[in-house]
Formats: C-alpha cells, structure tokens, sequence
C-alpha cells in the first residue's frame, strides 16, 4: 500500500513539473496586460475604425500564419504523451476545486456586484455610467439571489436585465464587449432550476461560449481600434516590453484572439488558455490598480472555473484546428465591421 501511495505522489509531482515547464514556456514570452482600454483612455464607439484593408497587413498576415502554427503545435501537443501528463497535472492541481466550482462562481459573482454596488454609478463595467439609482439596489439583489438555488435563476434575470439596460443606454455594438455577462446568467439560470444539461449544453458551456466571444471581440478591438490604446501604452511603456506599438497592437489581438478561441476547443488547449489568461488579467490588475481589479473580477472567477472543467466540449481533430481558427477569425471580423457598418454607417475597406 505504501509503495502504491508513494508511487502516485511521485506520478503526481512528475506531472506537476511538467505543467510547469510547459507553461512556462509559455509565459516567459511578452505578453500584453489585459485591462479594458475603454476604462482608462478615451473613446469614440461610433467613429470609424480602421480600415479592414489596412488591418490585413504583411505583418499581421505573418503574425496570423504564426499564430495558427502555434494553436495546432497546441491542438497535437494534447495528442501526445506529453499532452497526456498536462492533463494529469491540470487534474490534480484543480481536483479540488472541481467540486466546488459551482460556490466559485457563485461566490465570485455575489462579490463582483457587491463591489459594482460599492463603487456606484454604472452599469455593469466601469465605462457604463449610469445615474439610475435602480440600477445599484438590483445589482444588490443579484448578489444576494445567488446564495440561494430558487433565487439564482432570479439573478440571473436581473444580469440580463441590466444589459439590456446597457443595450438601451450605449447600444448592442457597445455591449458587443460584454457577453461573458450573458454567459454568467446563462449558467445562474440553468443552475437556479436544476438544469444540470440542456440539449447537451451544460451551464458552464454557456460561460464557455460567453468567455470566447468577449475575448474574440476585443481582440478585433484592438486591431479596429488602435489609437484608443497609444495612450495607456505611452503611461505604461514597460507593457510593450521595447516593441513598437502598431506591432504590439497587432501582436496583442491575435494572442488574445487565439486564447480566446482555444477556450472553445479541445479539454488541455481549453485549460491551458484559460490559465494563460487568467495570469494576463491578474497581471493587468497589478498594472491598472482597483478599477481594474472591479472589472476583471468576474471574469478571472469564470476562467478559473473553466480551467477546473474536466469534460470534453469539443473533440475535433488536430488537422481540423487552423481550419476553424481561421474561420472564427474571419467570422468575428466580418461580424464586427459589417456590425459597425449596420449599425453606425461607417465605411470598412
């Protein structure tokens, strides 16, 4: 018996080792700190963007060759030995808050509208003001609702309810930036009438796809949108690590892009990226301070959760990984310009 004992924790720790090589080999490299530029910088949702002919560029034609090469190295990776003991050690090190995910995000969210509710005035995000004193005292309730199952489906309610508001004040385009809120009413409302699966979708693959799609969508932000963030880069020079900002800029939308769309993919690309980018977000929060901290806070709780999953959303192939990167890419890309040109009348190309 205890030579089966020790025999497991050496496994254990072989694997934790390796979790930490590989990752980081990963983060050893310049990464981009996530705050969300509208926070701290000005902006104009309603000007044009850049054009999309200017977007698609030598370099960023490079750097998306560059960038599919990696996610499918990642998507075969998982095929592999190595990908195997990853995956073990991922396991052993969220095996304990596996059972607990549902607390986690029901803690994360009483404590992310409580602090919302504390710091007064907005919507949802820091950027959407608000002087409607309904607003705070429902976001209150959200907080309270979730402590208990027949109630959370209420909470769940009042978040779709206060984006809506949002839609009303600022516009869907605005809140394009913002569907990991529906992802978390989503999973509040399947959970608060004891859905555990519908139609094969469980509640935490609604925050999965809640998750992607943020993500996916600020990283055309930054290519659409440069000039929003020049300025938070010219006060924190250190983030760009010596890069020139219209490269760093590009660089940065697809390694967020690309994070944000292996969340959609296979179990250890899935935690993996949802790691990766919950150190990006915490390390954005150090930068960036409270504001920051308010912000991201429910977001860091989901990809947390995410990272503790276990089960198997998607079961493609490897060969098939640059195939539906690139048409994700260029799904959200459409979505996003011909959406600006709907709604805002702005030329594109």
């Amino acid at each position: 018996m205890r030579l089966t004992i020790n025999h497991q924790a050496s496994r254990l720790l072989r694997g934790v080792i390796q979790l930490q090589v590989a990752l980081g080999g990963l983060v050893v490299l310049p990464m981009p700190a996530y705050a969300h530029v509208k926070w701290f910088a000005p902006y104009d949702v309603a000007s044009a963007p850049k054009q999309l002919a200017a977007v698609l560029n030598w370099p960023f034609a490079e750097l998306l060759v560059l960038s599919i090469v990696l996610f499918w190295c990642g998507a075969a990776l998982e095929t592999t030995k190595i990908g195997v003991a990853i995956s073990r050690a991922m396991d052993s090190v969220f095996a304990p808050l596996r059972p607990r995910t549902d607390s986690l995000v029901r803690g994360g969210t009483a404590m992310f509208f409580t602090a919302i509710f504390a710091l007064g005035d907005i919507i949802l995000t820091p950027e959407l003001a608000t002087s409607f004193l309904a607003t705070q005292w429902l976001q209150a309730a959200i907080a309270i609702g979730v402590f208990w199952q027949p109630t959370m489906a209420l909470s769940g309610l009042g978040i779709v309810a206060l984006f809506a508001q949002g839609i009303w004040s600022y516009g869907l385009f605005h809140m394009m930036d913002y569907p990991i809120f529906l992802g978390a009413a989503g999973y509040l409302i399947m959970r608060g009438l004891g859905l555990q699966s519908l139609r094969g979708v469980r509640p935490l693959d609604v925050v999965l796809w809640g998750s992607a799609i943020t993500l996916m969508w600020a990283s055309v932000e930054k290519w659409a949108y440069p000039n929003w963030s020049y300025p938070v880069l010219a006060a924190h020079p250190n983030l760009t690590d010596g890069l020139d900002p219209k490269f760093f800029m590009l660089a940065a939308g697809l390694v967020e892009f690309s994070l944000a769309f292996a969340l959609l993919w296979t179990p250890m690309v899935r935690r993996v990226a949802a790691i990766l980018l919950v150190s990006m977000f915490v390390s954005a929060v150090l930068e960036f301070g409270k504001i920051d901290a308010i912000g991201h806070l429910l977001i860091i709780v989901l990809l947390l959760a995410i990272a503790a999953d276990d089960q198997a959303s998607c079961r493609s192939k490897p060969s098939f990984a640059p195939l539906w990167y690139s048409v994700a890419l260029a799904t959200t890309l459409i979505a996003y310009y011909v959406g600006h040109v709907l709604i805002y009348f702005t030329p594109v190309i």
